[in-house]
């Protein structure tokens, strides 16, 4: 099966992100009180051809990090809800059509179903099974927290976590990131993403967007892991 390459599904996820403003520049204030050039919210790449663009840079990842050895094998992917829930359900499909890959997906409810199977998962049972958690963005980290805890409470363990964008930057003490607080909870280097604030800059410079660039560098040069 032929594999897309990497620069080639990086440049259309941000390309597609822009295209919905899932992806815009301008000021925006964090969770962390940051004010940021840029914001990220994948929940809004809700198309066909764009989920499509996205499970692809999941389910290539995942295929990258198994080879390299990154994440051990796994039975699961792991979708948080609400938004999380395409993004497992894309990736475990292009994960099988695109690399012949064949892993369950899973999600949680928000609520608890008190009726018919009730409970608080859907899908693949976790217990006694390796689970990969998707996520787009980290910032304080909290949902990927509340998704580690809600896999081991239901007997299963997790291997690693893919974001789509990392940031890179530093936390709150101005030294650990949030990925690394998250990697002190899985295993270290298990946090990995799809594309980085690094290859978004590398983008912008090649589309000549020298005004977005430079609100990223001045961002960077701040708060970026050096």
């Amino acid at each position: 099966m032929a594999e897309p390459s990497q620069a080639l599904y990086k440049a259309e996820l941000i390309r597609h992100a822009m295209e919905v403003d899932a992806l815009k520049y301008g000021s925006f204030t964090l969770k962390s009180g940051r004010i940021s050039p840029y914001f990220f919210n994948a929940g809004l790449m809700c198309t066909g051809p764009i989920l499509a663009t996205l499970a692809t840079g999941y389910s290539s990842t995942i295929a990258q990090a198994l080879k390299d050895g990154i994440f051990p094998e796994f039975d699961v992917l792991f979708g948080p809800a609400y938004k999380g829930i395409s993004f497992a359900s894309s990736a475990a499909m292009a994960l099988y059509n695109q690399h012949g890959i064949s892993i369950g997906f899973a999600y949680d409810r928000k609520e608890v179903n008190t009726y018919a199977e009730g409970g608080k998962m859907v899908g693949v049972p976790v217990v006694g099974k390796r689970v990969v958690i998707l996520d787009d963005v980290m910032t304080s980290g909290k949902a990927v927290r509340g998704a580690i805890e809600t896999i081991r409470h239901h007997g299963g363990e997790v291997v690693g976590c893919i974001q789509a964008l990392d940031r890179l930057e530093v936390g709150q003490n101005g030294v650990n990131s949030t990925v690394k607080e998250i990697e002190g909870m899985i295993g270290k280097g298990r946090v990995i993403s799809i594309f980085t604030m690094k290859d978004l800059m590398i983008w912008l410079e090649s589309q000549g967007l020298v005004r977005e660039l430079e609100g990223l560098q001045a961002y960077w040069d701040q708060y970026g892991l050096k």
